[in-house]
């Protein structure tokens, strides 16, 4: 383990493990109940009439949620330090763990997907970190990261 993760372990246990350990095991969240936390430590990626209101929007998605759910989890087993936390097929969603390079922080990622019509889907993702008031856009970016390769994989055009 790195010495600014062990150091960071003193004051937040989980940067002390590894991959998805050190946190509650996931569980399926209700996103129809989402309620985000008034810090500005998390992003959401949501279809336009989705509550809350997202930070970026997602498209309608002219695939399958079953496709669009493996085409998510494929995205994420490419980025680095992302650890599968959870795959819950009768919700449609799948969680992660996403480390820090420095100081192995952990952040969480959800992804929901529903059926919107034949061959169709919409997607939800929310990632938020585990500590700290602020995640200095890292959230954000991560999931406009997701979002573009998840585009590439599908052919898709970009979300706005």
């Amino acid at each position: 383990m790195r010495l600014l993760a062990l150091l960071a372990s003193l004051v937040y246990p989980a940067c002390a493990a590894s991959g998805a350990h050190g946190l509650a095991p996931a569980a399926p969240i209700d996103l129809a109940d989402l309620h985000r936390p008034a810090t500005p430590n998390t992003a959401l990626a949501a279809p336009a009439d989705f509550v809350p209101r997202p930070d970026l929007i997602t498209p309608l998605y002219p695939v399958a949620a079953a496709a669009l759910l493996a085409a998510v989890r494929k995205v994420a087993a490419a980025e680095p330090r992302t650890y599968p936390d959870g795959v819950f097929p009768a919700a449609r969603q799948a969680d992660w763990v996403v480390r820090s390079a420095a100081f192995n922080f952990p952040d969480l990622v959800t992804a929901a997907v529903a059926p919107a019509g034949p061959g169709h889907a919409r997607l939800i993702l929310w990632s938020r970190s585990v500590y700290g008031r602020s995640d200095f856009g890292v959230n954000r970016a991560r999931l406009r990261a997701w979002l573009a390769a998840l585009a590439r994989l599908l052919r898709h055009p970009q979300p706005g």
